[in-house]
């Protein structure tokens, strides 16, 4: 039994024995070497396009409010309803308007006998201008109850919103909302560093999912002269013609713009990596034969290449490739050809 014990322990001090300098080995193995293939940073003559995402507006909206309270008469239209310009819309209680004509139908007589009494020299001017300013005033207020009593549309558009029903009281909210789709518009928010290259009157296409295959065109029509401090970005009205009505108010459009030529670094797009847990993106570069992580910008993309910039992306700097997946900072690098 002693025999058997003996031989037990000297077999398992044998065993540490054996595995006590390959274990060294392992953890003395510091230096790492991975075979890589690098290609030399240049720069390419691109297109710059730039593009922004936006949301469709209709380029008139208005709010079918009179500014006279009361009785809807009557409305003439329904959502979805197309109008011209100068279309009746909705006639308000016409009780205040037809007052003020039997007034100022008083009035005219009354001034017509005002003039000659004034000519023939028979009454005071003081008389004569507070004549004319009463029959003036009435005049100016039954154009206005008038265009507030028989509400018309004030240009060719789609009735979006309907608030109210004939006979109700109209008080507060619009009674209708009309919105014109013919001609839409859009706003973008483009970066400071574009700011002089953006002109009114530039060309910019649009995309909407809805229709893949189109582009639609529009057109820059007002440049904002002033840069948002927050965001750093400044704001282009866009001018779209709609003259299929394909496209509405409210779509989510993206829109992109030609900035001319310009030289940049392309590079492949599998060569940039990403950083776990993170949007940060990064390559890896021949720093004297040792892998060098260097964190980069995206900007452009041309099919399977992509404009990258960034602290120390210069032309002739060696960039990884191949392998690059396996690297780490500070790896030995064995370039194969």
């Amino acid at each position: 039994m002693k025999l058997i014990r003996f031989t037990l322990l000297s077999a398992a001090a044998l065993a540490l024995v054996s595995c006590g300098p390959k274990q060294e080995e392992v953890q003395g193995e510091t230096v790492r070497n991975e075979v890589v293939k690098v290609e030399p940073l240049q720069k390419s003559e691109i297109s710059r396009v730039v593009e922004f995402s936006t949301n469709l507006q209709g380029y008139e909206t208005m709010s079918i409010a009179p500014s006279v309270t009361g009785k809807i008469e009557e409305i003439f239209v329904e959502v979805g309803d197309k109008v011209k310009k100068d279309q009746m819309l909705v006639r308000m209680d016409q009780m205040q308007l037809n007052t003020t004509k039997l007034t100022f139908a008083n009035l005219t007589t009354n001034m017509e006998r005002m003039e000659s009494l004034y000519a023939a020299g028979s009454i005071s001017q003081q008389n004569y201008d507070q004549a004319k300013l009463s029959f003036e005033q009435t005049k100016e207020n039954l154009e206005f109850l008038e265009e507030n009593t028989f509400v018309k549309a004030r240009f060719n558009g789609v009735i979006s919103a309907k608030n109210y029903e004939d006979g109700e009281l109209y008080a507060g909210q619009p009674i209708l909302v009309l919105t014109q789709v013919e001609t839409l518009k859009a706003y973008i928010n483009i970066p400071e560093q574009f700011f002089p290259k953006v002109k009114a009157g530039m060309k910019v296409d649009i995309v909407s999912d809805i229709y893949p295959d189109q582009v639609f065109q529009g057109t820059i029509e007002i440049v904002h002269p002033t840069i948002d401090a927050s965001t750093h970005t400044f704001q282009a009205k866009v001018r779209i013609p709609n003259g299929k009505d394909l496209l509405r108010p409210g779509m989510y459009v993206r829109t992109s713009m030609s900035m001319g030529k310009e030289n940049t670094i392309v590079v492949p797009y599998q060569s940039v990596l990403k950083l776990i847990g993170s949007n940060e993106r990064y390559v890896y570069v021949n720093n004297n034969g040792v892998a060098k992580r260097v964190f980069v910008k995206m900007g452009q993309r041309f099919d399977d290449m992509i404009e990258i910039s960034g602290e120390g992306i210069n032309e002739g700097v060696e960039l990884v490739t191949v392998g690059q997946a396996k690297l780490v900072d500070g790896v030995q690098l064995t370039i194969s050809k």
